[in-house]
């Protein structure tokens, strides 16, 4: 057992490592490592934790998806939406800054652990397919709005509290007037210098002679120079006696590692929480990873980035952090750094624990402003508001869909909004299998094709009626079938035949199974047929399995066209019988 657990760590990036990966990863982990640093005491703030734990979270974390997962350049540790949804659950355990509000951080990264770890050994990567890309887009566009609109009262120097749009708005309108002055022109200035820098920044330092490559990933170092210049500014002038709000001592150290303690009542709590964090943080970080890997046409297995998410977090509760994923802005700095391996993200780790060992004190007078800002600059970015024009254009049930995940989160919170995301796409995929398109289909001359009735010029008998069923038949959709199916004989009274051709039909359940049989039955009894046309060999086995193919009143064809021409052919021959 031991054996072919090693045999599992190894069996990846680490049996082909060599020098010329080493120095590509460690390059690419130095430039991580100095986004990360920052980055991370932004999101302890988002998250409401003190500033360590976010670097505690962005160093075993790291290292334990990299012997676990599958992507060669996947970032993992503390991310804006996952911090934010942490923050929204944690409102309801505990006050910030208490030890039970640390508590209820590691119990939610126990638990998100727990399960990712669990649907990975169960193989349950698929579930996550459920979840509609067009509602997680809602989902994050709102939360980045939401996360950008928490960060103002940082940058104003005020303590303006909302978990949604209106209280924030309400809270922000009513304590702006306490606005912090020497605040307020950290935040601005940090703000713009980064939105500079993300506009204009590539462009300049190309025409300033730096390569294209070389240019972004400086370009990306921005935060460090607005945390370094914030700082300075910050101790020279003394705007910490002046009501900027700062960091302030950050304890100098690396994790004590223990096993997480906690209350039954406080998992009962965090539970749903914890759930919808795994989910979140899941669908983002397998996005993620599978754009990347395209890239180098790398496979990501979704069961084993389960396994190594749940590992990263259970690394996390042990090292006294918070819930992570894989990031999108770090893995993407990750990539273009040139990472080759995950050996990057141990580098990156070891990093962080060297910072986090002797750099800490210097980051006493970093004001919150300039993290706000950081904060503001990295989610904005997340924000796409074009999908909403663009699903409008494409289908107006995903546009529906998403305005209402949007709305829900926006009015009512992450918590919420992300629930009603779960609950929409779940929704949608049983309103669309349960109203499958089902198509009249007619011969295209000339041809042994046949296609719908409404788009082509196409051959019909108006004694058969063809149907395509687009879909598997289930307990779900079976009644659509058998309504529709009834809907045309009783507008076409001519009809004696009517054939299900079923290319594509994958599967057919019990229930569908006894429609089909009350079709047959109720045909049978108005002297008319029905005829199965290019059925599936799983499907047949088990129509035939159930007899139902020996009670069948009309025939089997191996292809539609053997099928309407062997039916023409009868009717004609019985026309002709019934000529005097």
């Amino acid at each position: 057992m031991a054996k072919h657990a090693a045999s599992f760590l190894v069996a990846g990036w680490v049996k082909h490592y060599n020098k010329q990966s080493f120095l590509s990863d460690l390059i690419a982990a130095v430039i991580v490592a100095i986004m990360l640093i920052p980055q991370s005491l932004a999101y302890a703030m988002l998250a409401g934790l003190p500033p360590e734990v976010c670097l505690y979270a962005s160093t075993a974390p790291l290292i334990a998806y990299a012997l676990l997962g599958t992507s060669s350049t996947l970032s993992v540790g503390p991310v804006a939406i996952t911090s934010l949804m942490t923050s929204a659950a944690l409102a309801e355990v505990a006050q910030q800054g208490t030890a039970g509000y640390l508590t209820g951080a590691i119990t939610l990264a126990t638990l998100s652990g727990i399960m990712l770890l669990g649907f990975g050994l169960l193989r349950l990567g698929f579930l996550a397919n459920f979840l509609s890309h067009t509602v997680v887009s809602a989902f994050i566009t709102a939360s980045a709005l939401i996360i950008a609109l928490s960060q103002v009262r940082h940058v104003l120097g005020i303590e303006a509290e909302g978990d949604n749009l209106f209280e924030l708005v309400h809270a922000i309108g009513i304590q702006s007037s306490d606005a912090n002055l020497y605040t307020v022109l950290i935040g601005l200035a940090t703000l713009t210098f980064l939105f500079a820098v993300r506009t204009w920044g590539v462009g300049v330092l190309q025409k300033a002679g730096l390569s294209a490559r070389t240019a972004e990933l400086a370009a990306k170092s921005a935060p460090v120079i607005g945390v370094i210049a914030s700082i300075l500014v910050t101790f020279r002038f003394e705007l910490a006696d002046r009501g900027v709000a700062i960091v302030g001592e950050i304890p100098t150290g690396l994790p004590m590692f223990a096993v997480p303690t906690f209350s039954l009542e406080l998992v009962e709590i965090l539970l749903i929480p914890a759930a919808l964090i795994s989910i979140i943080g899941y669908v983002e970080s397998i996005s993620v990873g599978r754009t990347l890997g395209a890239r180098r046409q790398e496979r990501v297995d979704s069961n084993r980035e389960l396994v190594g998410l749940g590992a990263a977090n259970l690394s996390s509760a042990f090292s006294g952090a918070l819930p992570v994923t894989g990031g999108f802005s770090r893995s993407v700095v990750n990539f273009d750094a040139g990472a080759v391996t995950q050996g990057a993200s141990i580098y990156t780790a070891i990093l962080i624990a060297l910072a986090s060992l002797f750099l800490t004190p210097a980051l006493y007078f970093l004001p919150k402003a300039t993290l706000a800002a950081t904060i503001i600059v990295a989610v904005l970015s997340l924000v796409d508001l074009s999908i909403i024009r663009k699903t409008w254009r494409y289908s107006r049930s995903d546009n529906l869909a998403l305005l209402m995940t949007i709305c829900a989160t926006l009015g009512f919170g992450v918590e919420t909004g992300v629930s009603f995301g779960v609950v929409t796409s779940l929704a949608l995929h049983l309103y669309r299998t349960s109203r499958p398109h089902i198509a009249e289909v007619g011969l295209v001359e000339g041809t042994e094709h046949f296609r719908n009735v409404r788009r082509y010029e196409v051959k019909t008998v108006p004694e058969i009626l063809t149907l395509r069923v687009d879909e598997s038949l289930f307990f779900a959709n079976a009644s659509f079938l058998e309504d529709e199916i009834f809907m045309k004989l009783t507008s076409q009274p001519a009809i004696r035949h009517v054939i299900l051709m079923c290319s594509a039909v994958n599967e057919v359940d019990f229930s569908a199974l006894e429609v089909l049989e009350e079709l047959n039955r109720r045909f049978e009894e108005q002297g008319l047929a029905l005829h199965l046309s290019e059925v599936k060999g799983p499907v047949l086995d088990r129509l035939h399995r159930m007899a139902f193919m020996d009670r069948l009143s009309g025939g089997l064809y191996f292809t539609q066209h053997q099928a309407f021409t062997d039916i023409c052919a009868r009717l004609h021959s019985s026309a002709l019988s019934e000529k005097p």
